[in-house]
């Protein structure tokens, strides 16, 4: 088959395991091209539109057969952006991956897949996207693999939207503990958005990392 893999945003984090999709794909015999326009899409037989943040108009999904999205949540609930965030902010240890055809509207298609991904309640953001990117890869491959004979659900249930994010989203209460914010820590971007607080008149940034085993701060201090 012909594929296409599409992330529309040449900084995404997504894009070195859209070429490791890439190459595992090409492995087992299809032609797999991986672009970050969608002008740079051509027709083919499936087109995978991964950590796309640009809706694909009406005359591009008819460039292949079939148009895949993979979205972090059990939809129709949990539509919108940055559903893994907020469903950890929320409390939630395992959350529902759904891979579904795209549409016109936002998260609206039917559904092949659905797999569970759990959370062990310790992992940073970069562990918790790298888990995230290892489902989507095996739901693509999967999807792939059985692309001939896998049957569309329509979505059913009740619908809620996540709004998108933003810097306020990223301060943190003084107010309340660490323990009581540890999952907003967790979902925390150090590089490009990380938690802060205000207190004094003056804005503090936090950044999170695991101790190394061996580094000074891990080891209790000796009196």
């Amino acid at each position: 088959m012909k594929i296409t893999i599409l992330t529309d945003n040449q900084n995404s984090w997504f894009i070195p395991y859209g070429y490791i999709l890439s190459r595992q794909i090409t492995a087992i015999g299809h032609d797999v091209k991986y672009v970050h326009r969608k002008e740079d899409l051509d027709s083919g037989d499936i087109c995978f539109l991964l950590s796309c943040e640009r809706l694909v108009d009406e005359q591009g999904l008819k460039l292949h057969r079939h148009n895949i999205v993979v979205h972090a949540s059990d939809l129709p609930r949990g539509k919108g952006f940055a559903p893994m965030q907020w469903q950890v902010l929320e409390g939630m240890s395992e959350i529902v991956l759904t891979l579904f055809e795209a549409a016109l509207g936002t998260d609206a298609g039917p559904y092949y897949l659905k797999s569970c991904l759990h959370f062990d309640g310790t992992e940073l953001y970069d562990e918790l996207r790298e888990k995230l990117a290892g489902r989507i890869i095996e739901m693509c491959r999967e999807y792939v693999r059985q692309s001939e004979t896998l049957k569309a659900t329509p979505q059913t249930g009740s619908e809620t939207i996540y709004r998108r994010r933003t810097t306020k989203d990223d301060e943190l209460d003084v107010n309340k503990t660490l323990a009581a914010q540890f999952n907003h820590l967790r979902i925390s971007d150090n590089e490009h958005h990380p938690v802060y607080f205000r207190i004094n008149g003056h804005k503090y940034i936090l950044k999170i990392y695991h101790a190394l085993p061996n580094s000074p701060c891990h080891r209790e201090v000796q009196s």
